[in-house]
């Protein structure tokens, strides 16, 4: 059944190779997630919005309606397990001639937690939001030039929106709504 050391060990892949194809896998997630955050630093924000409204009003009425959402729809995880992958096997030639085959393994798939009415629980507070007179709307961003020559503050009432307005981040994580001259 064995035809030596090799092969009986074979099934059991070395560390270093183990470690190698974790970081395969790791580097086009790393990859996907460093192009993600640059995207998302440019994509409109998308808010709720009703002009005219004090933003503490609208927090506090996302609050009430997240909240209300959480008790008639709460938390449902479930464990998944992504499919294994199969590495075949291997045959490793010495530069002598002689050959050995190293036998393919299995490396079990992640596990990773869903929570399945998180869908639900987001149309149930966007649903409350209507109800209370607001729609979502989504605000590009401010251009650098734009910021620049804005004068920093803090929204606080929700002004009308115009073709030329546009959203930005405060460093204390408040936000500026700016309409800007076209």
């Amino acid at each position: 059944m064995a035809d030596g050391s090799e092969a009986v060990n074979s099934i059991v892949p070395p560390a270093r190779a183990m470690q190698y194809t974790g970081m395969k896998q790791f580097l086009p997630a790393l990859r996907f997630l460093t192009c993600l955050s640059l995207v998302a630093s440019c994509a409109p924000v998308t808010m709720y919005y009703d002009a005219g409204a004090e933003v503490s009003r609208l927090e506090s009425d996302l609050l009430s309606c997240q909240v209300s959402a959480a008790q008639n729809v709460p938390v449902s995880n479930q464990v998944r397990r992504e499919p294994p992958q199969y590495y075949p096997a291997r045959r490793i030639c010495h530069h002598d001639g002689s050959c050995y085959t190293r036998g393919g393994f299995f490396e079990p798939g992640a596990v990773y937690t869903v929570d399945v009415n998180a869908g639900l629980r987001a149309r149930v507070t966007d649903q409350c939001m209507t109800a209370r007179g607001y729609n979502q709307v989504s605000i590009p961003r401010c251009p650098a030039d734009v910021m620049r020559n804005a004068i920093p503050a803090v929204t606080r009432v929700l002004p009308p929106l115009t073709a030329d307005s546009c959203i930005s981040r405060n460093k204390d994580k408040t936000w500026q709504i700016l309409n800007t001259p076209g």
